[in-house]
């Protein structure tokens, strides 16, 4: 788990989160469309769906954007068709990393990744060549502030699979298809995370420092700036004291 907490921690103190909002929202339409499309606009009947604009809405994207995207998707309102599919390959010091994209023109979108992964000491690797190592799950996660005992207990009742404290937070784990469940019935307990998502979790972990730590987090920082590019997830650990070094 530490390499999702740490990646997300260190996008935190970048402020990278604001700055990138536009960004933020280009991806989430994204989403919003292909799975209005998918599964339809029905958000109760589509859990795909449901997930994008719970996320939305908790990014403060406004309804109208929102609702617009889905009628994209529906076919409601004229949009862009989307191919989604997913890109593996290898960070430095063998670090694994997923790329999950959604794109107009995959040829565009291979050639770009490519470069990104190749100017970081990268490289792109063959379908199943990393998957293996990561485990789809639900993540709600909680700042330390909040009240552990509560969140176990709340977490498991609700059916989740785990809860750790990892240091700088406190994440409960689901099973995807339960992850909407468990979120509901914390958020009736009163307990609402800071972020809820379905993700990738490494089941191990690569540490780095030196050169290879910085090189891994400009290639993050740089797959995940892209516009076709919607998540990336790598099972790298780098040290507190590593990060600080790098940030300055």
């Amino acid at each position: 788990m530490a390499g999702h907490s740490k990646w997300a921690n260190i996008k935190h103190r970048k402020g990278a989160q604001d700055a990138k909002r536009g960004k933020i929202f280009t991806k989430l339409i994204k989403e919003i469309t292909v799975a209005a499309n998918i599964g339809g606009g029905d958000l109760d009947g589509n859990p795909r769906l449901r997930t994008a604009v719970d996320k939305a809405k908790s990014d403060n994207m406004p309804k109208d954007t929102i609702d617009r995207a889905i009628k994209k998707g529906t076919g409601d309102l004229e949009g862009v068709d989307y191919e989604e599919g997913t890109f593996e390959g290898y960070g430095p010091g063998g670090v694994a990393v997923i790329v999950e994209f959604m794109t107009d023109n995959r040829t565009r979108t291979v050639a770009d990744v490519r470069h990104i992964f190749t100017k970081h000491n990268g490289n792109l690797g063959v379908s199943g060549s990393v998957a293996f190592l990561f485990e789809r799950k639900g993540l709600i996660a909680f700042g330390t502030d909040a009240d552990f005992d509560a969140i176990f207990e709340a977490a498991l009742e609700a059916g989740a699979e785990d809860v750790n404290d990892e240091g700088d937070a406190y994440e409960v784990l689901t099973d995807p298809t339960k992850f909407i469940e468990v979120r509901e019935a914390m958020e009736g307990a009163g307990l609402k995370g800071r972020t809820a998502e379905l993700t990738m979790i490494p089941q191990t972990m690569v540490g780095l420092e030196g050169k290879q730590a910085e090189q891994m987090l400009k290639l993050m920082d740089k797959l995940e700036d892209n516009d076709d590019v919607q998540n990336v997830y790598a099972n790298f650990d780098i040290s507190d004291e590593e990060i600080a070094k790098i940030m300055g």
